[in-house]
């Protein structure tokens, strides 16, 4: 029995974090030994094989089951990604499934927006209400429609819905939380960490880990670091609370949010200082010998010296004459000024050594504002120095380059680094992480034995294509010309007017954000109520949760999705949501359309989407229905499909205007992106017998499930490294469809992108930032890395607010899915403020006290506890936890209601003002990254009249029609019991 109400009232007999002791449960034909526990219990009746979907690491999964019930979950041990490990949220994934929470049919709202008042409607009703609202839309204009979805793992199908309908406003949730990462990466490199990339497990002898939550990826770096421990490689974490991974790293550096970068830069300048940079390998693979024009206030001031060709050129050392760069035969100058047909040029090294190099980047010059001394940092330098040249490896594998150089060997440097979040939710996180991946690149551990290595299908052209479509946005009846999410190069990539205003709702890819890769999910809720650059008509959301946990300024965001104008209308005029549960945010829909769960569905993890693919070999898999809807739900993918036919949009019907694709399945296996290319990569070709490109094979997902519900190639050993120029990788990747040309990828260690921007901003260039964004667009587009101090904090009184607050989930639990689970709310149903011991005792804190959380946004009040390993002038607390009381299915006494709280009610969504009084997005103004982690606080203890329950305090959620009151105790299981005699529990 697992209680589903307070279940503190369970565990705190046993300490705040245990579970309570269970049984197996019998089964009716197994042997029964003692008081009739199972000994050799018969877990089910047939094994399905699919994918996770309780985080987003899509690990592959053995559901059992038992007469058609989910009775166990456990890994699939051929699985590519997590090879039989499962985590406490995949196996949890039974009372996911078994919700209470789970929607039973479409709702139509029908008292004031936020109330929760709903009445049930079936789904012929429901498809007819959005099919003629977004119909109207269509018709008048397209870009009044305003799609954004959360987690949801179909990008390439939502992304290409919205193309088709002809709106620039679509996204996905990237822009909240990853797309610094991303971008910093993708433009640096050609891939990113996570998804993109893993570090070479097997070979690295030095681990660096930068703010990493443990509920990101975590079967994978469990296994990883299991290796790199078992092996005896260090493992260095930095990171401000020393937490889940980081707690058993060999040295943990608990850095101050916001200061990563000055800590790497700083640790650039000690190599460059020491002469430790692999110089061959930053000759061959990175622009660093591309010559930069240097004429300051012309036109092309610090941009690359080319050819007629449009060819970069380098100094040739032996000629002594500029070449092009990617001549084999040149022996490239990384230093120096040299005069090319009367321009004065210096290789871009030569720039990149020239900054870093100065004492500003010295170890005393930043070890106060990081937190770390400046002796740590100098070791921290030089141990990387040792490991990369003093321990270098070499691999028997031979290998040809793209420029035909064969090499009998693969050599490593085995130093391997992994980021996320922690790193990304920053105002200064795009320059961080790329200056991450430039430490990378200097010491030569990219795509190398021991290094950190790329997922196909990247590398990519840094940075890749498309550019982003939506200029043409807005025209009746009318796709657009391309995808709405790209990557810009230039000013004129930019989705602006004539006169210099967003094309977009969400403001991505204006001069306020421009290479917002992701969109900026977190802008559009009060860019729409603000009207601002435009009103529009309906917001359509999937499994974003943005009335809650995924919104900064979370009270002043459900306000601003009920507030009216002068006349009473919302104005936000219409919402039409998807999500599987009763979510904070279902509450503010005035439609909608209930999903599935992922056990009853299908889904795609595409290479064309977001990949499983480990570094040794590309890799994709699916979801299918291993047990059927016992509710009036459809899966949201097959609902976007039937509205695009019904809407007549093209690519979704044939040319008499009958359906295209029957459901999401039927699109799987019959879309092609480009001829031959289509969601999946295995099993392609008529009967089968294709990878990559190939026509539609009907027996494709029978293929799948046959195979464990994944695909994965194996690259040969001489194909498996150096992935940015080995010649029989690129060769594989253009044969799969990976890439256009097999040519090699060029690391941008100076980016030239960044640079037009800042010519822009300068006077030149057709395309130009308003005059009130030249400012910022100079300081924040350098082609090199810098470091800023976040907004936020440059902009607060730091004396009035001398802390920095952070949040992150735990391990066990994943976005809001998790805070909704029986059994891992046994775990955790209530967050603290994690302080550190020092500065609770400055501030007379104990255990179980109660604090205010205030920052200049608002304020939050939580209960404290008091630990070690956290950075002196930090607090924080796991996120999501707290709950708003009537969602989720969850009891009035939950603790989640009572005791949990949500930062998010203290982090603003916009800047103070500044000394224009312009208030800007809370975000990095290069991508648009929402810039969680630069909140400021200050803590104030409660007085004791104000103890007992958390606030921000909201009314209670109206439960849905028709759905059952919260149980005092889920039980799961009972239908598997065995009767023994009269006084046997009966079986539910």
């Amino acid at each position: 029995m697992l209680r589903h109400a307070d279940v503190m009232s369970t565990a705190t007999a046993r300490g705040a974090n245990s579970a309570p002791t269970q049984r197996s449960l019998p089964h009716p034909h197994a042997p029964i030994e003692g008081d009739g526990v199972e000994t050799s219990p018969k877990i089910g009746d047939t094994v399905a094989k699919t994918t996770c979907y309780m985080c987003a690491c899509r690990c592959g999964i053995d559901v059992h089951l038992r007469d058609g019930k989910v009775r166990y979950i456990n890994g699939n041990k051929d699985h590519p990604v997590n090879r039989g490990v499962l985590c406490g949220k995949g196996s949890a994934g039974i009372m996911q499934h078994y919700s209470p929470a789970r929607l039973k049919k479409p709702l139509l709202r029908t008292g004031p927006r936020g109330s929760g008042e709903f009445r049930e409607i079936e789904w012929d009703e429901a498809m007819q209400i959005a099919t003629a609202r977004l119909d109207n839309i269509r018709r008048t204009d397209p870009k009044k429609l305003a799609f954004f979805t959360g987690r949801d793992q179909s990008q390439s199908l939502t992304g290409w819905w919205a193309s088709k309908f002809g709106t620039p406003n679509f996204a996905a949730h990237g822009g909240f939380c990853s797309v610094n990462m991303a971008a910093g990466g993708l433009y640096t490199v050609g891939g990113a960490f996570w998804e993109f990339g893993e570090p070479d497990w097997e070979n690295a002898k030095y681990f660096l880990l930068f703010g990493v939550a443990e509920d990101h990826d975590s079967n994978p770096i469990k296994i990883g670091l299991g290796k790199l421990k078992s092996r005896g490689a260090k493992f260095v974490s930095v990171n401000p609370c020393r937490t889940g991974y980081n707690a058993i790293a060999d040295e943990w550096i608990g850095i101050r949010p916001g200061t990563d970068g000055l800590f790497v830069m700083a640790l650039i300048h000690e190599l460059l200082r020491a002469g430790k940079i692999d110089v061959p390998y930053l000759a061959r693979y990175t622009n660093a010998s591309w010559l930069v024009i240097e004429d300051p206030g012309a036109a092309d001031h610090g941009l690359f010296l080319r050819d007629g060709d449009g060819k970069p050129l380098a100094w040739d050392k032996t000629a002594n004459a500029a070449h092009p760069a990617d001549d084999a035969e040149i022996a490239p100058a990384l230093a120096g000024s040299y005069e090319v047909n009367g321009r004065r040029c210096v290789p871009s090294f030569h720039l990149l050594a020239q900054r870093y190099l100065d004492k500003q980047y010295a170890p005393e010059a930043v070890a106060e504002r990081c937190g770390v001394p400046a002796d740590t940092i100098r070791r921290i330098a030089a141990e990387l120095a040792h490991v990369a040249f003093e321990q270098a490896i070499e691999l028997p594998v031979a290998w040809t380059d793209t420029a035909g150089r064969r090499q009998e060997t693969m050599r490593g440097r085995p130093i391997a680094m992994h980021a996320m979040r922690g790193i990304s939710a920053h105002s200064n996180g795009f320059h961080t992480c790329r200056a991450i991946h430039m430490l990378q690149t200097l010491l030569g551990t990219v795509d190398v034995p021991g290094g950190w290595r790329f997922k196909p299908p990247f590398p990519k052209p840094c940075p890749p294509g498309p550019k982003p479509a939506g200029k043409d946005g807005g025209r009746p009846m009318t796709p657009l010309s391309g995808m709405p999410l790209g990557f810009v190069t230039a000013p004129e990539d930019l989705l602006v007017d004539e006169a210099g205003n967003p094309v977009r709702i969400d403001k991505a890819y204006s001069w306020e954000a421009p290479l917002a890769a992701h969109g900026m999910m977190h802008t559009v809720i009060r860019n729409a109520w603000k009207g601002d650059p435009y009103p529009i008509d309906t917001l359509m959301m999937y499994m974003a949760n943005m009335a809650w946990n995924s919104s900064m300024n979370t009270s002043e965001t459900m306000a601003m999705l009920t507030d009216t104008d002068a006349a009473g209308n919302y104005k936000i005029p219409y919402i039409i949501y998807s999500d599987a549960y009763y979510s904070e945010t279902v509450a503010y829909a005035d439609l909608v359309l209930p999903d599935t769960t992922y056990l009853e569905r299908h889904d795609c993890i595409s290479l064309l989407d977001r990949p499983i693919s480990h570094a040794d070999g590309p890799g994709d898999a699916i979801r299918h229905p291993v047990v059927q809807p016992d509710r009036d739900v459809r899966p949201f993918q097959s609902v976007l499909i039937e509205l695009g036919a019904k809407l007549e949009l093209p690519g979704f019907v044939n040319e008499d205007g009958s359906a295209k694709y029957r459901d999401y399945a039927d699109y799987i296996v019959n879309h092609e992106r480009m001829p031959g290319i289509g969601p999946l990569a295995g099993w392609r070709g008529e009967n089968g017998g294709a990878s990559g490109r190939g026509t539609p094979n009907a027996g494709q997902l029978d293929r799948y499930i046959e195979n464990g519900g994944f695909w994965h190639h194996e690259l040969a050993p001489g194909e498996r490294y150096y992935k940015m120029a080995n010649r029989a990788y690129l060769d594989f990747a253009v044969e799969m469809g990976f890439l256009p040309k097999a040519e090699p990828v060029v690391f941008q260690l100076y980016s030239e992108p960044l640079q037009r921007f800042r010519l822009s901003a300068e006077g030149h260039g057709a395309v130009q930032p308003p005059d009130a964004e030249r400012a910022r667009i100079r300081d924040h587009f350098d082609p090199l890395p810098i470091w800023y101090p976040p907004f936020e904090q440059a902009l607060v009184d730091t004396d009035a607010f001398p802390l920095h607050a952070i949040t992150q989930r735990p391990m066990h639990m994943y976005h809001s899915w998790g805070s909704q689970n029986a059994w891992l709310r046994q775990i955790t149903s209530q967050n603290r403020l994690f302080v550190g011991r020092p500065l609770a005792a400055s501030l007379q804190l104990a255990d179980d006290d109660w604090v205010w959380i205030e920052s200049v946004n608002g304020r939050v009040k939580g209960q404290v506890r008091v630990v070690d390993g956290v950075e002196p002038n930090t607090v924080w607390t796991w996120n999501a936890i707290g709950k708003r009381n009537g969602a989720w299915g969850l009891k009035e006494d939950a603790g989640e209601h009572n005791r949990g709280f949500l930062l998010n009610h203290a982090i603003g969504d916009l800047l103070p003002p500044d000394e224009r009084g312009k208030r800007y997005s809370n975000s990095d103004p290069v991508t648009g990254q929402a810039a969680w982690f630069d909140l400021r606080v200050r803590l104030r203890k409660c007085a004791t009249a104000d103890c007992g329950l958390t606030e921000p305090r909201f009314e209670r959620l109206t439960p849905p029609p028709n759905v059952a009151p919260p149980p005092d105790v889920l039980s799961f299981g009972a239908g598997f019991k065995v009767r023994h005699g009269a006084d046997a529990e009966g079986v539910s």
